[in-house]
């Protein structure tokens, strides 16, 4: 996905109403899992993410610093996030729990 004609999230706008469900894409830009929650609020924010799974069946949580992601609305409005994670070092990851 080229990312170049996103819009990065202001610092206002790092909510978990506008976070949660939002894709997440990983170092070789591939989706490695959806937003699931948000735990905290702003930049100490932990940000759990379903990583695995089909249609959210048998996702695996794992929690990650908000600082580890970047957030950024697409050309028709859709957040997503990027990270330097790769799916398989998300899927290492402790499970979260809640």
């Amino acid at each position: 996905m080229d990312h170049t004609n996103h819009v990065r999230l202001a610092t206002a706008d790092l909510t978990p109403s506008i976070l949660e469900g939002a894709t997440v894409y990983g170092a070789d830009d591939h989706k490695v899992g959806k937003v699931d929650h948000v735990h905290g609020a702003g930049s100490g924010s932990t940000v759990i993410i379903d990583v695995g799974g089909f249609l959210g069946i048998g996702a695996k949580p794992v929690a990650v610093p908000l600082g580890e992601l970047d957030f950024m609305r697409d050309e028709d409005g859709e957040v997503h996030a990027v990270t330097a994670w790769t799916k398989e070092q998300l899927k290492a990851m402790p499970e979260h729990h809640h």
